[in-house]
């Protein structure tokens, strides 16, 4: 199952940056791959909803930490927590399911922008479904930009 959505290099130096330092401000980024402040926050964003960044998590240096009884944790590997291994790359495709009824998305997308959001769908019934259901939030979050 194809989608549509393929990393760029734009995307994909976003992702490296951030696998490196995660705290990084927007700014750090754009000057790092050098973009624009909101070209790397609307990648980002969109690369939230789509799902595929889940959370920004610290990447805890054990060597710092020790237990109760003063044992040092240091012999616990950090740089298996981190990044597991994967190699990002563009030629990555993103499998989108429907922010409305769950079900897989095949081709372009139906999208939904609303106060700082993106929700795909599978069709535009879907869509409209969603707007009809969530249409006092939507309405509430697109009011306070």
């Amino acid at each position: 199952m194809l989608l549509p959505f393929r990393l760029d290099d734009t995307d994909v130096a976003i992702l490296e940056s951030l696998s490196k330092d995660g705290r990084k401000s927007f700014r750090q980024i754009s000057r790092e791959i050098k973009i624009s402040t909101p070209t790397v926050k609307s990648r980002y964003d969109r690369l939230v909803s789509i799902g595929l960044i889940k959370a920004v998590l610290p990447v805890i240096d054990l060597g710092k930490l020790e237990n109760k009884t003063g044992q040092k944790l240091d012999h616990i590997r950090t740089n298996t927590i981190r990044n597991h291994g994967v190699k990002i790359t563009k030629e990555m495709l993103i499998h989108l399911k429907c922010d409305y009824c769950d079900g897989p998305v095949h081709g372009k997308p139906s999208m939904l922008r609303f106060g700082g959001f993106e929700r795909f769908f599978c069709c535009t019934s879907c869509r409209g479904l969603y707007r009809e259901k969530y249409k006092g939030r939507i309405e509430s979050l697109s009011q306070k930009q």
